[in-house]
């Protein structure tokens, strides 16, 4: 097992579904009125935060969440629906358990403005909210270089339908033909998501479906691979994938699966079977609609995750422009540092001076496989951002993958259940 920095795995973990920081009294600051949090998404950030609000915060604060969809598709292990391990349906959670286990409203539309003034939410279907904080937690949005079809060139990126066309594109593969993906600049949510995907079609091209003349290669915008190099570096090698880096997509023809890129300053077309381009990302719609963003992502307090350009608005997951990675686990540890300082300062108390977060994450790179990469955030008083205190990894092996559905799956129950 590769590690880097002397602490353990064990300590790196342990931060992994932390507890509360603070738990708040039955009396809040408010004795007339009961705060009412409104959360707008319902991803890894956004219902860990509705949940523990309310498992802390208890009938002291409302607690609403907003989001598009009854039914919430894990992108965590979505690249095993592409070798058919996994289902969307077994990623799929839908909000019953939220409702009526912690008593937290739901409301299925979307947000098409924020009144910041009078602080209320104005809906998709015609309704309007009214909010005593709000928490932005509604993940990405893309950057595509033009106006391409993405069920003919599909991201997979969101999970659900993408992830599904993208596998069926993937079995009408045959031997010899070509798949390409690109990975667009940092940041991007999940860094390793791209080259863990990457693994799988690799592997399941050549060792399930038992073709040895694909050709699968990477066009990554970035200089290299930026994490865990060594290990998808060594995985491309054993699969023969073809790895270019600062390969920037400059165009995509979505009838005849063509890339125009520039690699190193040249301009290159390469014709593709399959094509899988993942856009460059940025923050959700509802961020600009807020008023809250400061180019691309948001900027925050970390000690709260409250908007520096609006008080009383909280931007979780990845939206937030903190330099913490883009990660379903990462949002699930901002939601608690989050819910923690909104009922702090709802009782009148100050906020936790030293939090921390975590991002671990396993990455499959065959049907029998995975790596392992976790880093342990913490509050540096003097730069007044989160800066990474420990970092470790672990190579692919048989262990890591039975490893990776405990890990996933105490995550699924943390958030949703």
């Amino acid at each position: 097992m590769k590690t880097t920095h002397s602490n353990s795995r064990r300590n790196f973990m342990k931060f992994v579904g932390a507890s509360s920081l603070f738990a708040v009294t039955p009396s809040m600051a408010n004795d007339t009125t009961t705060p009412h949090i409104v959360v707008v998404g319902g991803g890894f950030s956004g219902a860990t935060c509705a949940k523990y609000l309310k498992m802390w915060g208890g009938s002291s604060v409302i607690v609403t969440i907003i989001e598009a969809n009854p039914t919430y598709v894990s992108p965590i292990l979505s690249n095993l629906v592409l070798n058919g391990q996994k289902t969307t349906s077994d990623l799929s959670f839908t909000y019953g358990d939220l409702s009526s286990k912690y008593s937290i409203n739901m409301i299925h539309s979307t947000v098409n403005n924020v009144d910041k003034i009078n602080q209320s939410l104005t809906l998709e279907n015609g309704n309007s909210i009214k909010y005593d904080k709000l928490v932005l937690a509604s993940g990405i949005d893309f950057i595509k270089v033009n106006d391409y079809d993405i069920t003919k060139v599909p991201h997979a990126w969101k999970a659900g339908e993408q992830t599904d066309l993208l596998k069926e594109q993937i079995d009408a593969m045959v031997d010899g033909d070509i798949f390409t993906m690109t990975i667009p600049a940092a940041p991007y949510r999940c860094p390793p998501g791209p080259y863990e995907r990457a693994c799988v079609v690799a592997d399941y091209l050549k060792n399930v479906k038992g073709f040895n003349n694909c050709k699968v290669n990477v066009l990554d915008a970035n200089a290299n691979i930026t994490v865990e190099a060594d290990t998808f570096g060594a995985k491309f090698a054993e699969y023969g994938v073809e790895y270019k880096p600062s390969a920037t997509v400059e165009a995509v023809d979505d009838n005849t699966k063509t890339l125009t890129y520039t690699e190193n300053g040249v301009s290159k077309t390469l014709s593709s079977t399959v094509l899988n381009v993942i856009p460059k990302q940025k923050a959700a719609p509802v961020i600009f609609k807020a008023g809250v963003n400061s180019g691309n992502w948001a900027p925050i307090n970390p000690l709260s995750y409250e908007s520096v350009m609006a008080n009383g608005i909280y931007i979780i997951g990845d939206s937030q422009g903190t330099g913490q990675p883009k990660a379903g686990h990462m949002g699930n540890s901002e939601a608690k540092v989050c819910a923690d300082a909104i009922l702090r300062t709802l009782n009148g108390v100050a906020l936790y001076a030293s939090p921390k977060t975590n991002s671990a994450c396993y990455s499959p790179t065959s049907t029998t496989e995975a790596s392992w990469l976790t880093a342990v955030f913490k509050y540096d008083t003097n730069e007044q951002k989160m800066v990474i205190a420990n970092i470790a990894a672990g190579e692919p092996t048989t262990s890591n993958y039975s490893k990776m559905f405990a890990w996933s799956g105490n995550l699924f129950s943390d958030t949703f259940a």
